[in-house]
Protein backbone atom coordinates (compact mmCIF):
# COMPACT_ATOMS: atom_id res chain seq x y z
CA UNK A 1 0.00 0.00 0.00
CA UNK A 2 1.55 3.38 -0.96
CA UNK A 3 2.77 5.20 2.51
CA UNK A 4 0.87 8.22 1.41
CA UNK A 5 -2.12 7.44 1.09
CA UNK A 6 -2.38 5.87 4.37
CA UNK A 7 -4.43 8.16 5.73
CA UNK A 8 -7.47 7.30 3.61
CA UNK A 9 -10.08 6.25 4.80
CA UNK A 10 -13.04 6.96 1.89
CA UNK A 11 -12.15 6.20 -1.81
CA UNK A 12 -14.80 7.99 -3.52
CA UNK A 13 -14.86 7.51 -7.45
CA UNK A 14 -16.53 9.01 -9.90
CA UNK A 15 -18.25 6.55 -12.62
CA UNK A 16 -18.04 7.42 -16.04
CA UNK A 17 -14.79 7.46 -17.51
CA UNK A 18 -13.31 7.32 -14.41
CA UNK A 19 -14.47 3.07 -13.73
CA UNK A 20 -14.15 2.48 -17.43
CA UNK A 21 -12.10 3.73 -20.44
CA UNK A 22 -13.87 6.89 -22.14
CA UNK A 23 -12.84 4.81 -25.32
CA UNK A 24 -16.07 3.16 -24.26
CA UNK A 25 -17.82 6.13 -25.76
CA UNK A 26 -21.06 5.55 -23.85
CA UNK A 27 -21.16 9.80 -23.36
CA UNK A 28 -21.50 9.74 -27.30
CA UNK A 29 -24.72 7.21 -26.76
CA UNK A 30 -26.26 9.96 -24.15
CA UNK A 31 -25.10 12.89 -25.48
CA UNK A 32 -27.64 11.43 -28.75
CA UNK A 33 -30.41 10.81 -26.08
CA UNK A 34 -29.98 14.10 -24.69
CA UNK A 35 -29.71 15.93 -28.13
CA UNK A 36 -32.97 14.12 -29.02
CA UNK A 37 -34.48 15.62 -26.00
CA UNK A 38 -33.79 18.71 -26.42
CA UNK A 39 -35.26 18.39 -29.95
CA UNK A 40 -38.10 17.43 -28.66
CA UNK A 41 -38.67 19.87 -26.02
CA UNK A 42 -37.76 22.68 -28.14
CA UNK A 43 -38.82 21.89 -31.34
CA UNK A 44 -35.53 22.82 -32.85
CA UNK A 45 -33.29 20.36 -35.20
CA UNK A 46 -30.35 18.67 -34.20
CA UNK A 47 -27.65 21.88 -34.47
CA UNK A 48 -29.60 23.85 -32.34
CA UNK A 49 -29.89 20.94 -29.99
CA UNK A 50 -26.13 20.34 -29.29
CA UNK A 51 -25.93 24.31 -29.01
CA UNK A 52 -28.26 24.48 -25.94
CA UNK A 53 -26.96 21.04 -24.42
CA UNK A 54 -22.65 22.70 -24.53
CA UNK A 55 -24.64 25.71 -23.25
CA UNK A 56 -26.43 24.56 -20.42
CA UNK A 57 -23.15 22.04 -19.64
CA UNK A 58 -20.55 24.91 -19.24
CA UNK A 59 -22.83 27.36 -17.54
CA UNK A 60 -24.72 25.15 -15.26
CA UNK A 61 -22.23 21.94 -15.22
CA UNK A 62 -24.81 19.43 -16.62
CA UNK A 63 -27.31 19.78 -19.26
CA UNK A 64 -29.92 18.69 -17.35
CA UNK A 65 -29.37 21.60 -14.32
CA UNK A 66 -29.55 24.09 -17.50
CA UNK A 67 -33.00 22.67 -18.45
CA UNK A 68 -34.13 22.26 -15.18
CA UNK A 69 -33.17 26.48 -14.44
CA UNK A 70 -34.20 27.46 -18.10
CA UNK A 71 -37.50 24.90 -19.25
CA UNK A 72 -38.56 23.18 -15.78
CA UNK A 73 -37.40 19.95 -16.79
CA UNK A 74 -38.83 16.93 -14.85
CA UNK A 75 -35.12 15.18 -14.28
CA UNK A 76 -36.60 11.79 -13.62
CA UNK A 77 -38.14 11.95 -16.70
CA UNK A 78 -34.64 13.43 -18.62
CA UNK A 79 -32.31 11.21 -16.94
CA UNK A 80 -34.34 7.90 -17.64
CA UNK A 81 -34.72 9.11 -21.24
CA UNK A 82 -30.67 10.36 -21.77
CA UNK A 83 -29.59 6.74 -19.57
CA UNK A 84 -31.77 4.07 -22.08
CA UNK A 85 -28.67 3.65 -23.97
CA UNK A 86 -26.95 0.04 -24.71
CA UNK A 87 -24.43 -0.87 -22.48
CA UNK A 88 -22.32 -3.35 -24.41
CA UNK A 89 -19.28 -1.82 -24.91
CA UNK A 90 -18.33 -1.52 -20.89
CA UNK A 91 -15.90 -5.08 -20.71
CA UNK A 92 -15.35 -5.87 -16.91
CA UNK A 93 -11.93 -5.57 -16.24
CA UNK A 94 -11.10 -8.90 -13.89
CA UNK A 95 -8.76 -7.02 -11.37
CA UNK A 96 -10.78 -3.97 -10.52
CA UNK A 97 -13.02 -6.49 -7.91
CA UNK A 98 -9.91 -7.17 -6.31
CA UNK A 99 -8.12 -4.09 -6.34
CA UNK A 100 -10.98 -2.11 -4.85
CA UNK A 101 -11.47 -4.36 -2.68
CA UNK A 102 -7.88 -4.10 -1.42
CA UNK A 103 -8.02 -0.95 -0.74
CA UNK A 104 -8.43 -0.34 3.40
CA UNK A 105 -11.92 1.99 4.11
CA UNK A 106 -15.15 2.63 2.59
CA UNK A 107 -15.19 2.81 -1.17
CA UNK A 108 -18.32 5.21 -2.63
CA UNK A 109 -19.59 6.14 -6.23
CA UNK A 110 -19.87 10.16 -6.64
CA UNK A 111 -22.18 11.04 -9.59
CA UNK A 112 -23.74 13.43 -12.17
CA UNK A 113 -25.77 10.65 -13.17
CA UNK A 114 -28.37 8.90 -11.10
CA UNK A 115 -28.59 5.62 -8.91
CA UNK A 116 -30.53 3.63 -11.54
CA UNK A 117 -28.30 3.98 -14.42
CA UNK A 118 -25.37 3.66 -11.74
CA UNK A 119 -26.44 0.52 -10.87
CA UNK A 120 -26.44 -0.82 -14.29
CA UNK A 121 -23.37 0.63 -14.96
CA UNK A 122 -21.68 -1.18 -11.86
CA UNK A 123 -23.81 -4.68 -12.59
CA UNK A 124 -22.13 -4.61 -16.59
CA UNK A 125 -18.43 -4.06 -14.93
CA UNK A 126 -19.22 -6.72 -12.20
CA UNK A 127 -18.61 -4.02 -9.63
CA UNK A 128 -22.11 -4.18 -7.67
CA UNK A 129 -20.91 -5.52 -4.53
CA UNK A 130 -17.54 -2.47 -4.74
CA UNK A 131 -19.50 0.08 -3.28
CA UNK A 132 -20.85 0.92 0.03
CA UNK A 133 -23.19 3.48 -1.57
CA UNK A 134 -23.93 5.53 -4.45
CA UNK A 135 -24.20 9.75 -3.89
CA UNK A 136 -26.23 10.67 -7.06
CA UNK A 137 -27.47 13.63 -8.74
CA UNK A 138 -30.83 13.37 -6.62
CA UNK A 139 -28.96 13.01 -3.44
CA UNK A 140 -26.95 16.47 -4.55
CA UNK A 141 -30.66 17.93 -4.81
CA UNK A 142 -29.70 19.16 -8.37
CA UNK A 143 -26.71 20.82 -7.85
CA UNK A 144 -24.25 18.86 -9.93
CA UNK A 145 -20.44 18.57 -9.52
CA UNK A 146 -17.99 21.24 -9.44
CA UNK A 147 -21.00 22.85 -7.76
CA UNK A 148 -19.51 23.14 -3.95
CA UNK A 149 -23.07 22.12 -2.68
CA UNK A 150 -22.86 18.63 -3.94
CA UNK A 151 -19.49 18.41 -1.86
CA UNK A 152 -20.94 19.56 1.02
CA UNK A 153 -23.43 17.28 0.87
CA UNK A 154 -22.10 13.95 0.01
CA UNK A 155 -19.70 14.46 3.20
CA UNK A 156 -22.74 15.13 5.78
CA UNK A 157 -24.54 12.73 4.30
CA UNK A 158 -21.84 9.68 4.70
CA UNK A 159 -20.04 11.35 7.39
CA UNK A 160 -16.79 11.88 5.49
CA UNK A 161 -13.88 13.69 7.00
CA UNK A 162 -12.59 14.96 3.57
CA UNK A 163 -8.97 14.73 5.29
CA UNK A 164 -9.09 11.32 5.05
CA UNK A 165 -10.77 11.40 1.66
CA UNK A 166 -9.76 10.47 -1.85
CA UNK A 167 -12.00 11.47 -4.95
CA UNK A 168 -10.88 10.08 -8.60
CA UNK A 169 -12.60 11.84 -11.32
CA UNK A 170 -12.03 12.30 -15.20
CA UNK A 171 -12.73 15.71 -15.44
CA UNK A 172 -10.46 17.62 -13.75
CA UNK A 173 -12.32 20.95 -12.63
CA UNK A 174 -14.63 18.64 -10.85
CA UNK A 175 -11.57 18.57 -8.55
CA UNK A 176 -11.19 21.69 -7.52
CA UNK A 177 -13.76 21.78 -4.77
CA UNK A 178 -12.90 18.23 -3.25
CA UNK A 179 -9.14 19.91 -2.92
CA UNK A 180 -10.43 23.18 -1.54
CA UNK A 181 -12.40 20.81 0.90
CA UNK A 182 -9.28 18.91 1.79
CA UNK A 183 -9.42 15.91 -0.20
CA UNK A 184 -6.37 14.03 -1.68
CA UNK A 185 -6.96 14.22 -5.45
CA UNK A 186 -6.72 11.50 -8.90
CA UNK A 187 -6.91 12.79 -12.18
CA UNK A 188 -8.19 10.01 -14.70
CA UNK A 189 -6.75 11.95 -17.19
CA UNK A 190 -8.25 9.92 -20.57
CA UNK A 191 -9.02 12.21 -22.79
CA UNK A 192 -12.73 13.20 -21.78
CA UNK A 193 -11.78 16.19 -20.15
CA UNK A 194 -13.52 18.81 -22.09
CA UNK A 195 -12.02 22.22 -21.31
CA UNK A 196 -8.32 23.42 -20.41
CA UNK A 197 -6.32 22.62 -17.58
CA UNK A 198 -4.89 25.78 -16.51
CA UNK A 199 -3.87 24.65 -13.06
CA UNK A 200 -2.56 21.71 -11.42
CA UNK A 201 -2.35 22.81 -7.90
CA UNK A 202 -5.28 21.22 -6.79
CA UNK A 203 -4.25 17.61 -8.63
CA UNK A 204 -2.44 15.37 -6.11
CA UNK A 205 -2.08 12.04 -8.42
CA UNK A 206 -2.70 11.60 -12.67
CA UNK A 207 -3.26 8.81 -14.30
CA UNK A 208 -4.07 7.54 -17.54
CA UNK A 209 -5.60 4.15 -16.22
CA UNK A 210 -7.14 3.50 -13.08
CA UNK A 211 -6.43 -0.48 -12.86
CA UNK A 212 -2.98 0.29 -13.42
CA UNK A 213 -2.70 2.94 -10.77
CA UNK A 214 -4.67 0.82 -8.04
CA UNK A 215 -1.88 -1.88 -8.98
CA UNK A 216 0.95 1.09 -8.68
CA UNK A 217 -0.84 1.97 -5.15
CA UNK A 218 -1.24 -1.91 -4.04
CA UNK A 219 2.33 -2.50 -5.10
CA UNK A 220 3.81 0.49 -3.51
Amino acid sequence: MLPALAHVRDWIFDLDNTLYPASCNLFAEIEARMGQYICDLLDCDAQEARRVQKMHFHAHGTSLSGLMTEHQVDPHHFLNFVHDIDLSPLVPDPDLPRLLAGLPGRKLIFTNGDIDYAGRVLDKLSLSDSFAGIHDIHATAYHPKPHVRAYEGLCAAWEIDPAQALFAEDMARNLVPAKAAGMTTLWVDNGSEQGPVEAYDHIDYTTHDLVAWLRFVEES
